[in-house]
């Protein structure tokens, strides 16, 4: 591209010439005549005059890339409109090569511009302005678009001319139709209001939520004396704190709020959700106008205010009634409630659905909400579609704001069929829903008045509970378990047949309550037959289950002459038969209640324990059984009790049952961990230690919180513990359960399976709990290697373990032969009395001690 050239350029004499008037100096520079010092000054002239050409070349070279990098296209006209130069983008824009353009009016690409048409140009120009003007330019093919225009003058060798930049604006057109349809059709109201708040604009949407008709323009009908403004509480809001003058005062958006606009004329009251927006001139520092953007939300404000009224009232139907229109509303359960056709749409109609009398009484009771604000509260008659009597109760009371509008408000309730309502309760406070049987209350009624009747007073209570029932419930859910509960009383209550009353007094046991004047063995022969009647296997599913029952007798007097001794009694006498062989019974003795009261006192004394310091900690090394080196001890916890020492195996039932295992537990692991961080300290290392965790710490307590907790105490590392469960944690299939197995091996805890094999082993929860290993029980560790039985078990225990990447720790390795017999097998660590009993903290400490003076020679030789 070629910078604009004055109309007199072409007729320059080759004198002028640049390069020509260098030659002529570098050869009269030559001319030996002329004095030296001449000569050198010729030199230097047609140097400068070289340089000036090549630095004159320069700046056209970037005048034309700057003229051609402009986006927009750019005209250079004289003051006669006549096109000088024109830059590639106009070229593209008017899709016409430079040469077709240059030279020519302007008209050739706007032909509609008026022949005075530079004159308004110039004269803004010559003022030191900037001239700006939309037009429609012309392509070659003769298609026009929008332009906006910007002149401005500067001077070209010395002549006045115009550069002219248009600039497209066919996208701002496009996006300008494009705002316009989607105004219009967005179902958001869209109103535009000056700053003296004159209504500009609104599309459609706002002309429907307002209820601006054809008939009405914007205007007339949003005259602000026509309009109550009200918060969302239903407070009057003044004209100078609503969103348009706040918007207006402040210069800045409003957020969404709920509003009320209530328009007198109508008498009707809309609710809004409504915000603001201001929109600013060029320049401006203040807004000119606001846009409002709302949507009618007056259904969703009166069914939220409906519901929430219901629920404070009666959690009932709900209603409405506009006095001032005489519209009444129904939620959908008031309408079903009211069961009339056509659905009353006025007061009118919900009077027509009642009994003349009552229909009186509530027109009375509205006039007093109206007129005193007094509520109302009636139970009325009516009748449904259908014929059948209808027996309502209707609440209301008057809604206060300042709107102008009364409105009254209630809720509907059914109360037709509260008398049978009233006798189905009675029956099912008697019974017990799952099973049909009476419940614990009503058999205990029942006794009461037996007991207290001399002529019913020798009675039997059999105690039932159902042995291995939560086995099931645990593995194949309530709902089979519910249904177990059921086929089980029915069975019952075919055995005892008019023998005996029969209760479900709690999840798996039953309660018979048997005369025994005329018959003393029908206590005996009833717990036969109900053993009898439950020695079938139950089937769900296609499988059965063998469930047998424990069953406890009392009789009254000799063992009781009170419901509650008897009930306990039997329950003592059957928590005998359970412990001694299940499915069987066993009658009450003065031994059994001596063996409760010895129970109840261990329950006493262990809920003290801790707190008295009876308990204590042992450890029992776990051996590498290669090379016998101690690689773990797992902690056991003794009690001294009033009594003597205490086994185990005693006092951990008795606490599982009460729950104090909860509390025991968390003393076990504090204590733990405290001495692994003792053993640190005198230098013995991080020894790992193994720690019996209830299934009930999973329930009753934060486990993984209360880990991480006592292992930040003692500065000790995730693997400095181990946990280990028993197989019901596998079936403990809660949410709550996963999440805690989960967050102790992200603490870095070890965590296996005690005694595996002993319960049920749920093999499908194993494959999806985060363990590590599994503990072999010395149930079947005890029987290797000649009990055949025991070594396929552990062969199979062992199985698993490699198939699932778990490790394997073998309890109660007492002989050689067994840890030869595991050694084979694969089992890499055990711990017994073949190696060391329970040691105490100190006791250990040395064994470790001993072995690391052993490795340390070992090492030296």
């Amino acid at each position: 591209m070629n910078p604009p050239r004055r109309a007199d350029a072409d007729d320059a004499s080759p004198g002028t010439d640049p390069e020509r008037i260098a030659a002529s100096l570098d050869a009269a520079a030559g001319d030996p005549g002329i004095p030296a010092e001449t000569r050198r000054l010729l030199t230097r002239a047609a140097d400068a005059l070289r340089h000036s050409c090549v630095d004159a070349e320069r700046a056209r070279l970037r005048y034309a890339a700057l003229f051609d990098a402009v986006p927009d296209p750019v005209s250079i006209l004289d003051e006669r409109g006549i096109v000088l130069d024109l830059n590639r983008a106009g070229e593209r824009a008017y899709r016409r090569p430079r040469e077709e353009i240059v030279g020519q009016p302007i008209e050739v690409l706007n032909p509609d511009l008026p022949t005075d048409h530079m004159q308004p140009v110039l004269e803004t120009l010559h003022r030191g302005g900037t001239y700006v003007i939309e037009v429609y330019n012309m392509r070659a093919d003769g298609t026009r678009f929008p332009v906006e225009v910007h002149s401005a003058g500067f001077s070209l060798d010395g002549r006045p001319c115009v550069v002219a930049v248009a600039r497209d604006l066919s996208a701002r057109r496009e996006a300008e139709a494009r705002y316009g349809q989607l105004l219009e059709v967005i179902d958001k109201g869209v109103l535009v209001q000056d700053a003296a708040g004159r209504p500009l604009q609104a599309n459609a949407a706002a002309m429907r939520i307002l209820g601006i008709n054809a008939d009405h323009s914007l205007g007339e009908h949003l005259v602000p004396e026509d309009w109550t403004l009200l918060d969302e509480s239903g407070r009057r809001i003044p004209p100078d704190a609503s969103p348009f003058a706040q918007t207006l005062r402040s210069g800045r958006p409003t957020g969404t709020r709920v509003l009320g606009f209530y328009h007198k004329p109508e008498r009707r009251l809309r609710w809004m959700s409504y915000a603001t927006v201001p929109v600013f001139a060029p320049g401006a520092q203040q807004p000119h106008q606001v846009i409002s953007f709302f949507n009618d939300i007056t259904s969703l404000k009166r069914d939220h205010a409906l519901f929430a009224r219901a629920q404070a009232l009666a959690r009932i139907g709900g209603w409405e009634w506009e006095v001032g229109r005489d519209a009444l509303y129904l939620t959908a359960e008031g309408a079903r409630i009211l069961d009339h056709l056509p659905l009353p749409v006025n007061m009118a109609g919900m009077l027509e659905s009642l009994r003349e009398d009552d229909a009186h009484r509530l027109e009375q009771a509205l006039h007093s909400a109206v007129d005193r604000g007094q509520p109302l509260d009636l139970e009325l008659r009516g009748r449904r579609d259908d014929g059948r009597a209808l027996w309502v109760r209707i609440i209301g009371e008057r809604e206060h704001d300042e709107s102008g509008a009364i409105n009254i408000t209630g809720t509907l309730q059914d109360i037709s069929e509260r008398k049978q309502s009233e006798e189905t309760l009675r029956v099912q406070a008697r019974t017990d829903p799952l099973t049909g049987l009476l419940n614990r209350d009503a058999i205990l009624a029942e006794l009461d008045g037996r007991l207290c009747d001399p002529t019913q007073s020798r009675l039997a209570v059999l105690y039932i509970d159902l042995d291995r029932f939560k086995t099931v419930n645990d593995v194949l859910g309530h709902a089979a378990g519910d249904q177990l509960l059921h086929f089980a009383a029915r069975r019952i209550a075919d055995a005892v047949g008019t023998e005996g009353l029969i209760a479900r007094v709690g999840g798996d046991e039953f309660l018979v309550v048997c005369g025994i004047r005329d018959d003393a063995g029908t206590p005996e022969r009833l717990a036969e037959r109900i053993l009898s009647a439950l020695a079938e296997n139950f089937r769900f599913d296609g499988e059965e289950f063998d469930i047998s029952a424990s069953i406890g007798i009392a009789r009254a007097p000799q063992d009781g002459d009170r419901p509650q001794t008897l009930i306990q009694n039997a329950d003592a006498a059957m928590y005998d038969s359970k412990r001694r062989l299940r499915n069987n019974w066993q009658a009450y003795t003065a031994e059994l209640g001596q063996l409760r009261e010895d129970r109840l006192r261990m329950e006493t004394q262990l809920r003290r324990a801790v707190e008295n310091e009876e308990f204590r900690l042992v450890y029992q090394p776990q051996v590498d059984l290669h090379h016998g080196r101690i690689v773990a001890a797992e902690a056991l916890i003794r009690w001294r009790s009033q009594q003597g020492e205490m086994r185990p195996d005693h006092f951990i039932a008795h606490a599982e049952n009460t729950g104090d295992i909860v509390r025991i537990g968390r003393w076990v692991l504090q204590q733990a961990c405290a001495q692994v961080a003792a053993w640190r300290a005198a230098g013995h290392g991080i020894v790992r230690v193994a720690v019996n965790v209830s299934y009930r710490q999973f329930i009753g307590d934060d486990l993984a919180d209360a880990v991480r907790a006592m292992l930040a105490e003692h500065a000790l590392p995730g693997s400095a513990l181990e946990l280990e469960f028993t197989e019901r944690a596998l079936i403990e299939d809660a949410p709550d359960t996963l999440r805690t197995f989960a967050g102790l091996r992200d603490l870095g805890v070890m965590l296996s399976i005690d005694d595996f094999g002993e319960g049920y082993s749920a093999l499908n929860y194993l494959r999806r709990l985060p363990i590590h290993g599994l503990k072999l029980s010395q149930l079947f560790v005890a029987g290797v290697p000649d009990n055949h039985s025991d070594v396929a078990v552990c062969q199979a225990i062992a199985g698993i373990a490699r198939s699932l990447g778990l490790g394997l720790v073998a309890e109660g390795v007492e002989s050689e032969a067994q840890r030869r017999f595991l050694l084979e097998l694969g089992v890499p660590v055990g711990q017994g009395f073949l190696f060391a009993p329970g040691l105490s903290a100190d006791d250990l400490a040395r064994r470790l001690t001993m072995e690391q003076a052993l490795q340390a020679r070992v090492g030296k030789r």
